[in-house]
Order: C-alpha cells, then sequence, then structure tokens
C-alpha cells in the first residue's frame, strides 16, 4: 500500500446491549477494556495506524463525543474528524457522511469501513487482506471481507462467493449475502466451502459507494448532503444537521447498497476476528484455566468449568457451577447461563420498561472536563469521585438546596466561591454553603482528584443554576 492510500471510516454508533451490565447506552462495549488492557475502539484505531492509512475519520453518536475524544488522547491518535451523528440512522448514512466529507478537499480517497467494536487478533493478515483489495477497490469494485468459518455458527450472516474476480488473486465475485441461518442451515454452508462469515467490513473509493447509494437509496444521499452542507464545527467535533439528518432513512449498507450492486466483490481473510455479540464471545476468545473458566478481575472459583466472570471491583465467589456468566459492575451483577447468553436482550427491555437508570448509565459519568463517579447516596447526602483534567473547570454555577464540601486528593484545586479565588491542594478541604455562586477549575499540570459531598434537602442534577460554562454550547 503507498502512503496514505486508504481512510480508515470507523463506525462507533452501536449501544452493545447484549454486554450488560458493562455496556450501557451512555458508555457501549466499543468504550470498553472487554478483551484486552485497551479499549474495543482503541484497538480498531490502532489496527490502521502506519503510512499506508491516513487519519482516521470517526463517526460516533453524539452522546459519546467526549468519551471518544478522551480514548483518542489518551493512545496519541488524531482523528481527521469526528463526526457526530444527532439520532441512529444505521450504518448507510453514517458511511454517505463519511463518504461525502472524504471528497470535500476534491479528492476521492479509498475508504476502509470498519465496526468499532471487533476483535482481530491477527493485524498482519488484515492488513494483507486490505493490500490485496486495494487494486479491485481502485477499479471501482465495493469490496467486503468475509471470514473463513471454523464452525456452523449461527450468530453471523454469511456470504456465498462466486467465482474469482481475478486469476492470481484470491478476490471473488459475491454470488448473494445470506441472513444468520438456523444450525442445520449452518452446517450445510460449512460443509459446502463457498460460505463466509460476514465481517462488515468494506473497502470502496468514496465516489463508488455514493455512485451505488445514489441508485439504490437516493434519499439517503440528499439527506446527507443537506445534513453535511449545514454542519458545524464545535470544538474538535463536526455536528451535522440534526433535522436533514433525520429525514434520511435508516438503512444498513448491506440492505442498502451490497446486496443491489453488481460491483460487491469479497476477500477471505483468518484474521482471529469476533464481532463480541455476546458474552459468550468473550468466553470463547478468552484465556482459559485447566478447567476452561475465564476470568477477569478479583475471582474465587470451586468446582466451576466453562464459565465466565468477570468483576470491575469487588470480589466474586462462585462455587458448584459450570456453564454460566457471571458480570458484576459497582451498581449490578449478571448471571446468566453461557449457552444463554442473547437472552440479555430481554433483560435490557425489562430495564427500559421500568425506566432503570442501569439500561443507560454507569455510576462514572464522562464529562468534558473529565469525570465523576458517584460512591455513595442515601437521604439529604450524596458522595461523589470527580476526576477534572488539566486546564479545564466546570461551570460558574449555584445550587439553591444543597451545600457542597470538597476534598482535594491530588492535585491543585482553582476554586472560585462568591467573589474570591483561591488555590486548595492535596488534603485541604474547601466549604461551598447553599445559594453560594462558585467554579472549580484544575490549573496543574495533572488531573485534579477530589472527592464531593453534597447535603441538602434536594440534590438532583436539576438544582444546578448555570451563570458561565464554555460547554453550554455542547
Amino acid at each position: 500500500m503507498t502512503a496514505a492510500a486508504v481512510t480508515p471510516v470507523i463506525l462507533s454508533g452501536g449501544s452493545g446491549t447484549r454486554l450488560w451490565p458493562a455496556s450501557r447506552s451512555l458508555h457501549p462495549k466499543q468504550f470498553l477494556p472487554l478483551a484486552g488492557e485497551r479499549t474495543m475502539i482503541q484497538e480498531t484505531v490502532l489496527r490502521v495506524q502506519g503510512p499506508q492509512f491516513s487519519a482516521p475519520l470517526m463517526i460516533c453518536n453524539e452522546e459519546h463525543r467526549f468519551i471518544l475524544a478522551e480514548q483518542l488522547r489518551s493512545i496519541g491518535v488524531t482523528a481527521s474528524a469526528i463526526m457526530l451523528e444527532p439520532v441512529a440512522r444505521n450504518t448507510a448514512p453514517a458511511v454517505c457522511l463519511a463518504a461525502l466529507k472524504a471528497m470535500e478537499g476534491g479528492g476521492d480517497p479509498l475508504l476502509l469501513v470498519m465496526p468499532s467494536d471487533h476483535v482481530v487478533t491477527d493485524c498482519a493478515a488484515f492488513q494483507r487482506a486490505v493490500g490485496s483489495a486495494l487494486l479491485a477497490a481502485r477499479d471501482g469494485a465495493l469490496v467486503t471481507f468475509g471470514i473463513r468459518p471454523s464452525h456452523p455458527e449461527t450468530g453471523y450472516g454469511y456470504i456465498r462467493t462466486g467465482g474469482r474476480q481475478q486469476e492470481d488473486v484470491e478476490i471473488y465475485h459475491v454470488d448473494r449475502f445470506v441472513e444468520k441461518p438456523d444450525a442445520q442451515t449452518a452446517a450445510t454452508y460449512l460443509a459446502d466451502g463457498n460460505y463466509l462469515w460476514n465481517s462488515g467490513i468494506f473497502l470502496f473509493a468514496a465516489s463508488a459507494y455514493l455512485a451505488e447509494l445514489e441508485k439504490a437509496a437516493p434519499g439517503i444521499v440528499t439527506a446527507c448532503r443537506a445534513a453535511l452542507a449545514s454542519a458545524t464545527n464545535d470544538l474538535t467535533f463536526c455536528r451535522v444537521a440534526r433535522d436533514a439528518f433525520a429525514a434520511s432513512p435508516s438503512n444498513s449498507i448491506d440492505y442498502a447498497v451490497m446486496e443491489k450492486t453488481a460491483r460487491a466483490v469479497v476477500v477471505p481473510v483468518d484474521m482471529g476476528w469476533n464481532d463480541v455479540g455476546a458474552w459468550s464471545a468473550l468466553w470463547e476468545i478468552g484465556a482459559k484455566d485447566a478447567n476452561g473458566n475465564v476470568t477477569i478481575g478479583d475471582v474465587l472459583l470451586h468446582d466451576c468449568s466453562n464459565s465466565y466472570v468477570r468483576t470491575d471491583e469487588r470480589l466474586i465467589a462462585v462455587a458448584g457451577l459450570n456453564d454460566i456468566v457471571v458480570v458484576a459492575s459497582d451498581d449490578a451483577v449478571l448471571v446468566i447461563h453461557r449457552e444463554r447468553a442473547q437472552d440479555i436482550k430481554a433483560i435490557v427491555e425489562q430495564l427500559k420498561k421500568h425506566k432503570r437508570p442501569e439500561c443507560d448509565i454507569h455510576t462514572t459519568v464522562h464529562q468534558p472536563w473529565g469525570y465523576r463517579r458517584n460512591i455513595d447516596a442515601g437521604e439529604r447526602y450524596l458522595v461523589k469521585r470527580v476526576v477534572i483534567q488539566p486546564g479545564e473547570q466546570l461551570s460558574l454555577q449555584r445550587h439553591n438546596h444543597s451545600a457542597e464540601h470538597w476534598v482535594v486528593v491530588q492535585g491543585t484545586a482553582e476554586v472560585q466561591s462568591g467573589e474570591n479565588v483561591r488555590l486548595v491542594h492535596e488534603n485541604q478541604s474547601v466549604y461551598i454553603p447553599i445559594g453560594e455562586k462558585h467554579r472549580l477549575g484544575n490549573p496543574g499540570r495533572i488531573p485534579l482528584h477530589l472527592i464531593e459531598v453534597r447535603s441538602g434537602s434536594y440534590l438532583g442534577e436539576d438544582d444546578i443554576v448555570r451563570f458561565e460554562d464554555k460547554y453550554a454550547k455542547l
């Protein structure tokens, strides 16, 4: 591949509900370190670093923008753009936005479209497959990458290969796309030898995708052009126009384009791929002990086998159980049979029905200035851990029904209380009375860590009256 030959387009719009309670709608699986030390989106971005790739173009839900920006910053990667979807419209419109954005400078780059939440253990094989597909993509083909199946999987869609596109390169015409099969049909696909798992990864010229989408779903292109034409830049983000984008039909790349185009080809690849669609998938790819168990965190097992047990903090002890999944966060615990891991969807639906906050948010909430985490709560009090990044500050605000105590644990805080501004150092504290205008900031070079105790008759976030806030437009 030549320098900057390919523009990675990384899609990060999913909510990952099948990996609850770790994954939640406001902090989904792609932002979690589920298969290694780095988060899944960080691994995806690092997979496409090097001279053969240009800076990635990110597409994400606007609710996730600060999480994404921080995770890119922490691995030293700068995106060419972070485009925010104001509403969910599936992958076809998202990639349409990316293609239009990538062509703004007058070029026609090749786009490597990837979900942000897949595992690829053989990065070299992945990059070789991309290299082998370049010529076909430059000639106008819409390339997808098919995974050679290792077993009769019922959770993936399949691609049936046709004849070879080129004699000397293993690229095949796509005969047809196939929906997720039942077990018996999946077994026949495996025995047939002409079926591949559909990875959801694509390579094509921006203009080729737009041309095929224009023929198959012109309403998507019209809406996306209008949404991008009225886009605004907000900090490091590109905000497309909400109403215009909302007018787009919702459709996937597969349905809108790949199943209709005559230009679809597929490159078979073995790259240790898994879409991590359920906890059972993480058991499959995890490092197992002698009894087939995968454990993450502080876990004790006795007489257990073929199980997946994960905990963020607290000790989890399990005895006498086989083929189960146990996942503990700081506010929820999941216990489910490993073979019924897909049933988590029903649990999440119950959470939604009863409007439980555990469906959407963690106790840790990310903000543009850092994050806050609820530690304890009771009648008339709320305790939080607050972390503010260097150079950031909260809004100038007032609480009408609660007072605040801040204890600095690490770093130095700049505290405005009324008209007075002072520095508060480690192991020092400050008290903000009810009704006092105040602001908290971090003037230092390291993250500021503090414990916040709010007390009063009402502790809801809607008790905050903001006077100045540099993030107000967000």
